[in-house]
């Protein structure tokens, strides 16, 4: 049987490329780092590591045994947190990672709501893009994840569920003095990509328009972009969410009919949840729920006005 202990050097060193930068890590002597590897390799009948220079390297056997390592160590950190809220010697935590728009929108509502419902509980955020937080996620790093999918989307890996939070419509986005119009009038303007998601589904988008973008820009900065956008360097497809999140008032925006990206929360592995969880779920899921109640009015109010 593998030795937890090992595998938890193995992931330091695939980490940090180095055996001094590991045993720093780890609080362990670099003599003690290079046992423990060593005991390893003895333990797999694998070599593992190999020198690079004046560092180390993973072999291929090596890397694959860090990753499943790190799957590992994820989930006995989060089974540890777990039994330990359950049994009381803790008031609980739970980690979520979130796309930087629901950070911006109504993940602090969620998370304000939680701590007046739950006030001893440990809520910890991190910004990670969908690819990203469902690593995390499966990794044992978070215990939930707000994603989001095109319905073009591959569907995540199995032992993922989703629960839905929102559907977030598409905007595209023009410089002050350039009208929004359709999509296709816009198929000689530079193009300012998103993320890999988004930048998948604009040139889907476009290519449903009938042509090819010539993406000038990259940017998964919805600030930034629309910085840019006012200067006049590009167009752009935004989602609601961005927009909410902050809205440059010197660019000009149309809705995308038939364009939705739909918002979930992630958890991994079997029910039930722990009670952290479900807590954070409850409150994620009324938070969306205002948040698109919102969207929707203001979204009348603006087409009331033109």
């Amino acid at each position: 049987m593998l030795d937890v202990v090992r595998l938890r050097v193995l992931v330091a060193v695939a980490r940090t490329r180095s055996v001094t930068a590991a045993a720093r890590e780890l609080h362990y002597s670099q003599p003690s780092v290079s046992h423990h590897l060593a005991r390893l390799e003895a333990e797999t009948g694998a070599k593992l590591v190999q020198r690079a220079g004046r560092g180390i390297r993973l072999t291929e056997a090596g890397r694959l045994l860090a990753e499943r390592a790190t799957e590992i160590i994820g989930r006995l950190d989060a089974a540890e947190t777990e039994l330990a809220a359950h049994v009381g010697l803790r008031a609980g935590r739970v980690r979520l990672a979130a796309f930087p728009s629901a950070l911006g929108t109504f993940v602090p509502a969620a998370a304000a709501r939680l701590a007046r419902e739950r006030p001893g509980l440990d809520l910890r955020l991190s910004e990670a893009e969908p690819p990203e937080a469902v690593r995390m996620l499966r990794a044992g790093y978070v215990d939930m994840a707000v994603i989001f999918r095109y319905d073009d989307t591959p569907d995540e890996e199995n032992g993922v569920r989703m629960t839905p939070l929102l559907d977030d419509p598409s905007h595209l986005v023009t410089p002050p003095d350039v009208p929004p119009g359709a999509l296709a009038g816009h198929r000689d303007a530079p193009w300012i990509a998103g993320c890999d998601r988004c930048r998948s589904h604009l040139l889907d988008l476009c290519q449903a328009a009938g042509f090819e973008p010539r993406v000038a820009f990259t940017s998964d900065d919805y600030v930034a972009v629309q910085k840019m956008v006012a200067a006049g360097m590009g167009v752009t497809v935004l989602p609601a969410l961005a927009l909410a999140a902050h809205r440059d008032p010197a660019v000009r925006t149309v809705p995308l009919p038939g364009s939705t990206r739909h918002v979930l929360a992630a958890v991994y592995g079997d029910p039930p949840d722990p009670p952290a969880t479900r807590a954070l779920l409850a409150a994620l899921v009324e938070e969306a729920r205002a948040q698109e109640d919102a969207a929707a009015a203001a979204s009348a109010v603006a087409l009331a006005q033109r």
